[in-house]
């Protein structure tokens, strides 16, 4: 039966999927990017609902930017969960890019595309960062720059920081985790490190039992005269003690 439950939602994911596709190529020319943004929230907390994952959400995410959030990144989930809480631009690595159907979702949300073993590339982001923040977006970045189990975080990266410092702009941690519904204990299913599939991980959240999606927001904070090696370190301490 979770076999077959899990198929089923597989099914059902691959369908949305193709819809949220369309949406993109076909419908978002007509829109204002306020209408753009709402779509892609309720695109995600739909998805988030035929895989039945569970949203919990505490503090309160950022009503209007700039604000760049800060997040531990453990699953493919993680995008899926912070769009279904507030729309973002999110800086995702340029292999993303040319994914099929998922590289055309990723540009539609806004995705900024990095390469990250690039030092020049991460300066020209951190330019369109700016700007983004200037004109009032909300941005997204994983520090970490890979997936952790969640027990720990790795280190915080501080080169992408460094487009609030020179916005002005407010930055807020957020902790990202998962849990199993019936026990409340942390759950690794969705987990996506070391040498685990996307296929598999895909496969052990469905196929397990009901786990919760839980976004913790922190407080924004500004730099205050921080450097951004500085504040990427406490904004790790943050995230940790959100976590």
């Amino acid at each position: 039966m979770q076999s077959l439950r899990a198929a089923c939602r597989l099914l059902h994911a691959f369908e949305h999927t193709l819809r949220g596709w369309f949406t993109i190529r076909f419908i978002f020319p007509k829109l204002t990017p306020a209408q753009r943004e709402q779509r892609v929230q309720s695109w995600a907390a739909r998805m988030l609902q035929i895989l039945g994952i569970q949203l919990q959400l505490r503090g309160a995410p950022p009503a209007t930017g700039p604000v760049l959030l800060v997040a531990n990144h453990i699953s493919w989930l993680d995008i899926l969960v912070l769009h279904a809480t507030r729309h973002c631009r999110f800086v995702s690595k340029a292999g993303v890019r040319h994914w099929p159907v998922i590289g055309t979702l990723a540009t539609g949300a806004g995705t900024l595309y990095i390469e990250r073993e690039s030092r020049r590339d991460a300066m020209r982001v951190v330019h369109h960062m700016v700007e983004g923040l200037r004109a009032a977006e909300v941005l997204a970045v994983f520090p970490e720059g890979t997936t952790s189990d969640g027990r720990q975080l790795l280190p915080f990266h501080a080169n992408l920081i460094q487009a609030a410092i020179s916005a002005e702009a407010q930055v807020q941690p957020v902790a990202l985790s998962f849990t199993t519904l019936s026990t409340g204990q942390q759950s690794f299913a969705p987990c996506y490190v070391g040498d685990d599939t996307f296929v598999g991980s895909v496969w052990r959240t469905l196929s397990g039992p009901p786990i919760a999606a839980v976004a913790a927001f922190g407080q924004t904070q500004r730099a205050q005269g921080r450097n951004r090696r500085v504040w990427a370190d406490e904004l790790r301490s943050a995230v940790h003690q959100l976590l």
